[in-house]
């Protein structure tokens, strides 16, 4: 995949989750709410309709201040890709200002982990650099260690 750093974010670690459940919690309401905004921000409400042109629709409180974000999924490839956009909301509705797509690309590492990388694709570089400069590789960092220790928790419980 070409990325253009012109426009894309691109952010890579090494989970130790495999990616299974990494894609379980990636693809559950329930789940999402656990680790999906860097703590103490919270999603509230998530959902999930899993297929192209489903619904990715989250609640955030950051500070107490509501935030709605509705998608869709482009793209659904069980346990290895997963695309979703705020350009489009379910039944192909284009949004009015559309911020990022983003791309989750999950594979096996050789010590029984995951190699995950995040996207995030900007319709310009002025999107790209007010994501960059919101904190995207520290805000997206966070989330990647929160996933983590969630999905090891959760594997550990069953």
């Amino acid at each position: 995949m070409k990325l253009d750093p012109e426009t894309d974010l691109i952010l890579k670690r090494t989970l130790k989750a495999p990616r299974s459940i990494l894609w379980e919690c990636w693809t559950t309401p329930e789940h999402i709410k656990h680790f999906f905004v860097p703590r103490p921000h919270k999603v509230t409400a998530c959902e999930i309709d899993l297929r192209v042109g489903g619904r990715f629709n989250t609640t955030f409180d950051v500070e107490g201040t509501e935030m709605a974000n509705e998608g869709v999924f482009l793209e659904v490839v069980p346990q290895e890709k997963l695309v979703f956009t705020d350009a489009y909301t379910e039944g192909w509705k284009p949004a009015p200002d559309p911020f990022m797509t983003a791309l989750l690309l999950l594979e096996d590492d050789d010590n029984g982990g995951t190699t995950y990388t995040a996207i995030a694709r900007h319709r310009s570089t002025d999107a790209r650099k007010t994501h960059e400069d919101m904190g995207f590789h520290d805000g997206w960092g966070t989330v990647s260690e929160q996933l983590d220790a969630y999905a090891l928790d959760l594997l550990k419980s069953r």
